[in-house]
């Protein structure tokens, strides 16, 4: 686990240690809470949580929160296109961390009810369009309702059980814990391999590089022209830069306009990154720089040690040449 009083570890220029309060998409027992609470480091800070994603970006950028921790993308939805769009078009922020979770999806409803007895499933809708398998297969016709997030569902399911008896929902067991509902089926997403990528952004700042960082950019162009994508593409493969994901979004200004997302492994602090994005910088519309951030997962860890090792190594190397002497 990363501590920020750590020198060898992800943290953010000294400052995050003096900053105390983080808003997250709740509300409480969202699965981006139980992402959060993975973050040792940043337990000590006052979580709070925020009705809507845009809401969460739009308190941080006025300022009202220090930091905001919400979803970016699941391994089967893709991407959340309100954060996406948010970060692209309404507010100026960095990304500063990203965590990696696990989800399992499970379907709870008040005590008492069975599998059978269900006739409505409410959830976010990403969670819902997890499950469809199971519901097809276990509930067919099964109306589905849209929710602001798996643990708001909970929470209204819970306190209506009176009127809304034959609703379950589909949440993490800590919503189930929390709102006091049973669980009717565990597990009930399609893919078990199921992940979801969260951010922590804040109003400004770079973490220092760890050796194992990704840096997220997007691409806007000043007209749609021929080539204008392999132009963006070929200032990374020339430096035989990693890309670790790219897509496109429009930019809302009118039909068939779009700006080109691009991750990239790399930190904003290596020289050939810092020369990549001056070369975009000077050859493309905008460039809007996203965030340099260490890279999460289970390899992060031990990724982050071998490049440690491996600087350790090399500065040695450095070091033993210029030892060298020749006198003639």
């Amino acid at each position: 686990m990363v501590h920020l009083c750590d020198p060898t570890q992800p943290h953010y220029d000294g400052e995050m240690t003096t900053l105390r309060t983080i808003c997250y998409f709740g509300p409480a027992s969202t699965f981006t809470e139980e992402a959060l609470r993975t973050q040792e480091d940043l337990a000590a800070f006052t979580h709070t949580p925020v009705g809507s994603i845009s809401d969460v970006l739009a308190t941080v950028a006025s300022g009202a929160c220090d930091f905001g921790f919400v979803p970016l993308e699941n391994a089967i939805e893709g991407t959340v296109n309100v954060t996406l769009d948010g970060l692209l078009f309404d507010h100026d922020l960095r990304i500063v961390r990203e965590v990696i979770l696990d989800i399992h999806l499970h379907l709870l409803a008040a005590p008492g009810q069975t599998l059978e007895s269900i006739d409505t499933v409410m959830s976010f809708p990403h969670a819902l369009a997890q499950c469809r398998a199971f519901l097809a297969a276990n509930l067919p016709g099964v109306m589905t309702v849209p929710a602001e997030s798996t643990a708001d569902a909970a929470r209204f399911v819970s306190e209506e059980a009176e009127y809304v008896s034959s609703t379950a929902v589909i949440a993490s067991k800590l919503a189930g814990e929390t709102y006091g509902l049973i669980t009717v089926a565990e597990a009930i997403e399609d893919h078990p391999d199921n992940q979801t990528r969260f951010v922590l952004v804040a109003r400004n700042g770079v973490p220092a590089p760890t050796g194992h960082d990704r840096t997220a950019i997007v691409c806007f162009q000043d007209a749609d022209r021929p080539g204008s994508l392999y132009g963006i593409l070929g200032q990374f493969a020339a430096r035989g830069i990693n890309l670790t994901k790219l897509e496109s979004r429009p930019t809302k200004q009118g039909l068939g306009e779009y700006c080109f997302i691009v991750e990239f492994d790399g930190h904003l602090a290596d020289p050939v990154i810092a020369d990549c994005l001056a070369d975009l910088a000077a050859t493309v519309a905008r460039v809007k720089f996203l965030g340099s951030y260490p890279v999460a997962g289970l390899a992060a860890a031990s990724s982050r040690a071998e490049a440690s090792a491996a600087r350790s190594d090399a500065r040695q190397w450095v070091d033993g040449l210029l030892a060298e002497r020749l006198e003639i």
